[in-house]
Order: structure tokens, then C-alpha cells, then sequence
């Protein structure tokens, strides 16, 4: 059978069933992909593992497995992550399995936009131009979720904050609006690994996304994102970064 590259959304002659590992190029990175369709709507399975330039162009393919369910890794402005849809319990429970990471560890959200914020977190007690002054930009905030959040309650259960992100990065920004929902975002390694500015660093753990997105070499090294505290109306606290590491380590 002779063996044909495909991408959802563009039209192809017939039903075409890739079983053989094939080898792309992308960045300087070879990525080996396995790519299998269950049937002739052209629907990848889990675990497929396919390395595409992290391009406007190829962002309608992140939003079909977002909406579908599946996990892809994705650059931010900080570092690589692994992303889902943050309201379905299935995709959040997929990461957790991934990273090997204890259902206890609160994930953080990501939307496309500051005015975005609301919809699943409380932020009536901040100041009008807050946000705006922080993000896009590498920071988490952290949130009450509030009666009116959108959120699924299997999400961080038992905790009533959420951390909150507006990378200042086009690609994943682009991915949350068209998915309609919040990302759950976390860092693309194991847990008690270091954390990944390239996707060689979690390549091990690429056959376990729907797709693997590279955006080179990120320059801002391995802290990630300041966190900044905003629950308390009136007050903020800025967590202490090596703290955090620590207690990411031990999860």
C-alpha cells in the first residue's frame, strides 16, 4: 500500500490507513510519527505523536483535537506545555496520566484573552486596568473561580482558586479562542523533571499527544511564569518561585 501524508481538513481521494512510521522535518527536528485513522473521517487516534511547525497554519488541527478531547504540547512564552480542554474531565484526567502527576496537583488555565478572564474566574475586585497591565505576559494569576465559573467542577477539585494564563504567545492564543473553552495547561515534562524549552527535552512523552508543536528553542530559560496571587480583594502576594518548584517535585 502506498503510504500517503495527510492532514485533517484537506481533502484526499479515498480512505488512506497509515500504519508505517514516517519521518518529518520541522525546525531541524526529525520526528518520527505513527499516524493511524480509525476510519474515512479522517479522525486520529490517541497517541499519534506528529510534530507540525508551531504556524498559524496549522492551528485548525490543534483546535479539532482540543475539541475532541486529545492532549497536544504546545509552546508558550515561557515553556513547552501540554494542553486540553480544561472542561472535560476526560482530557484534564489524560494529562495527569501523562505527566504521571498526582489528581491532588492543581492544574492552571489558559484563555485567548484577558476578556476571557471572567468567564471562569471571579474578577470583579480587581481594578479596571489590572489585568491589562499584567497580561498577555508571563505570569499566572491566581483567582477565586466564583458561583458563576464555567469550569468543570472535576478540575482542582476542593480548591475554590484557579491559576489563570494569557500567554503572550500568538500560537497558543489562537488555539484557546478557536476552542471555545479554557486550556488546561501544565509544563510538557514528568513530573520531578525539568522543565522543557524544546521538544527534544519531553520527546519520550510525544507519542502520548494528538500532536507535538515546535516552536524552536524558547529564550526565556526554565523559571516559567511568576505567580501572582490575587484572591484576597485589596491584597496580592507574589509566591516565591523555588518554593513552588519544591512542592512541584514532590507531586
Amino acid at each position: 500500500m502506498n503510504q500517503v501524508s495527510w492532514i485533517p481538513g484537506v481533502s484526499r481521494p479515498g480512505c488512506v490507513h497509515l500504519k508505517q512510521p514516517s519521518l518529518r522535518t520541522f525546525s531541524g527536528v526529525r520526528a518520527k510519527t505513527v499516524a493511524s485513522f480509525d476510519s474515512c473521517d479522517g479522525a486520529l487516534k490517541d497517541g499519534t505523536g506528529v510534530v507540525l511547525p508551531a504556524t498559524k497554519e496549522f492551528a485548525v488541527q490543534a483546535i479539532q483535537s482540543i475539541k475532541s478531547g486529545k492532549v497536544i504540547a504546545v509552546p508558550t512564552d515561557t515553556l513547552y506545555g501540554f494542553a486540553c480542554d480544561a472542561c472535560s474531565r476526560e482530557a484534564v484526567n489524560k494529562i495527569y496520566e501523562i505527566k504521571g502527576r498526582k489528581l491532588t496537583s492543581p492544574l492552571a488555565i489558559c484563555v485567548g484573552d484577558v476578556s476571557e478572564i471572567n468567564r471562569f474566574a471571579f474578577t470583579n475586585h480587581l481594578p479596571d486596568t489590572l489585568l491589562d497591565a499584567l497580561l498577555p505576559g508571563p505570569v499566572t494569576l491566581v483567582l477565586r473561580r466564583g458561583e458563576a465559573s464555567i469550569l468543570e467542577k472535576s478540575l482542582n477539585p476542593g480548591i475554590d482558586s484557579i491559576g489563570v494564563r494569557v500567554p503572550d504567545s500568538d500560537f497558543i492564543r489562537i488555539i484557546a479562542r478557536g476552542s471555545g473553552s479554557a486550556l488546561a495547561l501544565t509544563s510538557a515534562n514528568l513530573t520531578g523533571h525539568r522543565s522543557s524549552v524544546c521538544i527534544k527535552d519531553f520527546e519520550s512523552l510525544w507519542g502520548h499527544c494528538a500532536y507535538v508543536y515546535d516552536g524552536g528553542e524558547l529564550p526565556m530559560g526554565r523559571a516559567g511564569s511568576t505567580i501572582v496571587d490575587l484572591t484576597n480583594p485589596g491584597k496580592y502576594k507574589i509566591k516565591d518561585l523555588a518554593v513552588q518548584e519544591k512542592k512541584l517535585l514532590k507531586s
